[in-house]
């Protein structure tokens, strides 16, 4: 059996309490916002605190169980990138926060484009079967597309509701600059992870993100053939 058992209740244990005590940070804040009577940001952090905490309350209701450990990296980033970057003004702060993230978000969409795609090529209404060179472009190419939306998205709220969520970087004001390196760290985030994910399965060697396949299978056997496990 090439897909067996994995142990996942020690990740599924880190998961929780990360999740926990990333809520009690959370919580901490929001009581001293309300004592200080800024509503707004307190609105923001119970927002933040909601779209955390989600995937550990619906997560048996939801269609596909996602691994803990990309529920993991998923949850810490929307805390480092709306909590600590816009609550607690990491972005003004430190430069590179900015642009850690966004490196970072690359990657993770990167993976999760593998994964989209490996559920597309393995599932059992979708009789198609996609080169690696594929596999990798489309992971590549949805990351990228993914880093523009989140920037348009930016601009709207900047926009509609006054944010300043594109910041002024090397003497632009206007955010323009910010918005280009973000795309571009968004891209070689996103590159890397398509090029590394490309070389394993071309070289049919193990990595973390076929990792994180194997137990997306395990966790959603109906998605997939029969036999796929074998």
């Amino acid at each position: 059996m090439i897909y067996q058992d994995l142990p996942t209740s020690m990740a599924d244990r880190v998961h929780r309490w990360v999740v926990i005590a990333l809520q009690v940070v959370m919580a901490i804040e929001l009581v001293v916002l309300l004592f200080e009577g800024q509503w707004m940001t307190a609105f923001t952090v119970s927002l933040i605190m909601a779209i955390t905490a989600a995937p550990v309350v619906f997560r048996k209701s939801l269609p596909v169980n996602i691994s803990p450990e990309f529920q993991l990296l998923a949850i810490v980033f929307m805390f480092a990138a709306l909590f600590l970057g816009e609550v607690r003004n990491f972005y003004e702060r430190f430069w590179w926060w900015d642009i850690t993230l966004h490196t970072t978000s690359g990657l993770l969409l990167g993976i999760l484009g593998f994964l989209l795609i490996y559920v597309l090529n393995e599932a059992d209404r979708i009789d198609v079967h996609m080169l690696p060179r594929f596999v990798a472009f489309f992971a590549f190419t949805f990351a990228v597309a993914m880093g523009a939306l989140w920037e348009i998205f930016e601009f709207a709220m900047d926009r509609v509701f006054g944010m300043n969520m594109q910041k002024p970087m090397a003497d632009d004001p206007s955010g323009l600059t910010d918005t280009m390196w973000d795309l571009i760290v968004d891209a070689l985030g996103a590159l890397a992870v398509s090029l590394l994910g490309w070389w394993y399965m071309v070289r049919e060697r193990q990595s973390f993100i076929e990792l994180w396949i194997r137990r997306f299978i395990m966790r959603n056997p109906r998605l997939f053939r029969e036999g796929v496990h074998e």
